[in-house]
């Protein structure tokens, strides 16, 4: 699958006019009455992912769905953690709670 912002040439965090204007910017530029008297498969193709792209990434549900599955790499990285151990006085362990249990 190709990446829908790539082919729009916007970030994922672009707002929905962004992706508007990206969207209505690559359409006239490969659209088929614009382009050369020799149309070819790759002109159709690119023109493909852009109908596709911006199917995918109008709608709000599909957009945060897509985000969700496939935009992994743009979220950051995990912050580090740091265990320390702290010494408890008269060398008692800590306080401890079982699993809780309802009872109906």
């Amino acid at each position: 699958m190709t990446d829908p912002y790539a082919v729009l040439g916007v970030s994922p965090s672009a707002s929905q006019d962004e992706i508007t204007h990206a969207y209505r910017r690559e359409l006239r530029a490969h659209h088929p009455d614009v382009r050369s008297a020799q149309p070819s498969s790759a002109d159709d193709e690119r023109l493909r992912q852009i109908l596709a792209a911006y199917a995918l990434l109008r709608d709000p549900r599909r957009r945060s769905d897509y985000d969700r599955t496939y935009a992994v790499e743009e979220s950051p990285p995990p912050a580090p953690v740091t265990v320390t151990h702290i010494g408890y006085p008269d060398d008692r362990p800590p306080l401890w709670a079982g699993p809780v249990r309802w009872h109906r």
